[in-house]
């Protein structure tokens, strides 16, 4: 009798600690700076929404949300790997796009250049 009211007591602390968690990820998810901060935000609410289902289904006794924690970790793994890889190829196109000159120095002095001898000369022709 004594041992299901710690478990009761228990779950419950452990429902408020992940219900913590969970507000500050979404304000993560949300605030987050950059795109990997977002995705990894993203991976820790599948990580807190498995911790509910295990923790309900200890409370419950019904064995079979375990079995639903895992597939949910499974598809939470994939989707990071995609952003991941999003992460990625976008980079890789960022890094493409820009000029091979290194940067903007050198188009800044040869755009100077040639509006100088592009100007009409004062006073004539």
């Amino acid at each position: 009798m004594i041992a299901a009211s710690i478990v009761s007591a228990a779950a419950m602390v452990a429902l408020g600690i992940l219900s913590l968690a969970f507000l500050l990820t979404v304000y993560r998810v949300v605030a987050g700076p950059t795109l990997p901060d977002r995705i990894l935000a993203l991976d820790m609410l599948v990580a807190i929404a498995i911790g509910f289902i295990a923790v309900i289904a200890i409370k419950t006794g019904f064995m079979l949300y375990i079995d639903i924690a895992i597939a949910l970790g499974l598809v939470g793994f994939l989707a990071t790997v995609a952003f991941a890889r999003f992460v990625l190829t976008q980079a890789q196109s960022d890094a493409s796009k820009q000029p091979l000159d290194g940067g903007g120095k050198g188009n800044e002095s040869l755009h100077k250049k040639t509006r100088k001898h592009g100007r009409r000369q004062k006073g004539g022709r």
